[in-house]
Parts: C-alpha cells; sequence; structure tokens
C-alpha cells in the first residue's frame, strides 16, 4: 500500500503510524473513559442486534450487561446532543446522537475500535483535516463526540464521493475491484480527477506525476463535486 502511494505522488511528512504499536494508548484511554463513567459494558452479539427492529444501538445494556461472558465497551451517547459540522464536500451536516446510539470502542476480542484508535491518532499525530470517502461520512458524528468526551480538538472534515458502478455497486466489490497498475498512474491520476469533474484536459494523461499534481492543486474545484455522494464509472470502462 506504502508503495502504491508513493507511486502516485502522495507525500507524508513523518513516519508511518502503526496501530499495532499504539495498543498502550487505546487502552489508557480506555480506562480514562471508564474511570469517568463514559461507557458502558455490553453483552449483546450482532445476531441478537440484528433481531431488533432498529438501525440504531438501542441501549440494552445501559444499565449493565443483560448476559453473561464477554462484552464489548460502548461510548455512551447524550440523547439530548446534537453535533454538528461543516464538511468541505457534503456541506452543513446536524446529527442527533439519540437517532445513532451507543458506539463500540472496544471489541469482544478486547481490539479497540476504528472509532477510538482513529481519535486517539489523530490527536496525537496533530491531525487537523481529515479527507476521505463518503462512506465514512457517518461514522463522523461518533468520532466527534468522542473528541468531546476527551476533551479533544474537533477537526476538519471533508467527505469525498465513491467511485461506484454504473448499476450502482461499490467498486470494491465489483470486476474492477483489482491492485491498481503503477505503470499506468499518470493515466489513472488522470481519471481519477475526471470523475471527481475536475475536467483535466486530455493531454495531462501523458504527463508525469509531478506535472498532474501540479495542475490538480492549482484548478481544483470542489464546488464540482459539493454534495455528491458517489460518482460513476462508465458501463465500458476499464480505467480502475
Amino acid at each position: 500500500m506504502l508503495a502504491t502511494l508513493a507511486a502516485f505522488g502522495f507525500e507524508w511528512d513523518g513516519e508511518v503510524l502503526y496501530q499495532s504499536d499504539r495498543l498502550d494508548a487505546y487502552r489508557h484511554t480506555l480506562a480514562q473513559l471508564r474511570a469517568e463513567q463514559r461507557t458502558f459494558e455490553c453483552s449483546c452479539s450482532r445476531k441478537t442486534l440484528a433481531e431488533t427492529d432498529t438501525q440504531r444501538y438501542p441501549g440494552t445494556c445501559r444499565n449493565g450487561p443483560t448476559a453473561p461472558g464477554v462484552t464489548a465497551t460502548r461510548l455512551r451517547a447524550d440523547d439530548t446532543a446534537v453535533v454538528a459540522f461543516h464538511d468541505f464536500f457534503q456541506g452543513q451536516q446536524r446529527i442527533a446522537l439519540r437517532d445513532l446510539g451507543d458506539v463500540i470502542v472496544r471489541r469482544r476480542d478486547d481490539v479497540p475500535s476504528y472509532q477510538l484508535a482513529v481519535v486517539v491518532d489523530d490527536a496525537w499525530q496533530g491531525i487537523t483535516h481529515v479527507v476521505r470517502g463518503h462512506d465514512l461520512l457517518s461514522s463522523t458524528p461518533w468520532q466527534i463526540w468522542l473528541q468531546r468526551s476527551l476533551r479533544l480538538p474537533q477537526l476538519h472534515y471533508g467527505h469525498l464521493p465513491l467511485v461506484l458502478e454504473a448499476d450502482g455497486a461499490k467498486l470494491a466489490k465489483s470486476r474492477h475491484a483489482i491492485a491498481l497498475d503503477v505503470a499506468h498512474a499518470p493515466a489513472l491520476l488522470h481519471e481519477a480527477l475526471r470523475l471527481l469533474a475536475q475536467q483535466p484536459p486530455a493531454e495531462l494523461r501523458r504527463a508525469s506525476i509531478a506535472e498532474i499534481w501540479q495542475w490538480a492543486r492549482a484548478h481544483w474545484q470542489p464546488a464540482r463535486i459539493q454534495g455528491r455522494a458517489a460518482v460513476y464509472l462508465s458501463p465500458h470502462s476499464d480505467s480502475f
């Protein structure tokens, strides 16, 4: 993955951080949240929750686990709280926590959850801006609530549209879900700009990676994808 990012001209300004090296930091954060009574243990399995008639966690174990055995740890949501933020690409967002429920911060197998790990690591690394796919937009309110609970700065977020097949299927689950060919990195980067409605000139397809990035930085128009959750490959596209 790192080699592929480098081949496409991505750069980073520090050492790569591996979550496997950060377990002590996650455990310390969990201990802090527990000490402040911001979490509770949950014995509900996925099967149990799948049998409920709601998409959000219904608060079954808020007063204690309802079954013996292993538990997960959930962050207690304030049912009166509202999370608001401006997304660079999706505009103003306003979400009531009661509509999301209590998110898992430690899994039943004792592994810290994605939601916890990214919040702790972003703060530790001094991250201020996060740009990622639209499929993670729904995770942002939970992460902001966790930042508030830990008294950490709220970050700035932008969620780019996903690339989907013409029939709406996710690219990651389609016939196009193959490794990127770094030998064709300039052409693929050009296609990514085209899919994001940036209208790169055709001749840029044959430019170097450095030249494509120079053009992209000078001509980037985020308004062209404002409010778009997805972009679509043409039925006969072989670019990705």
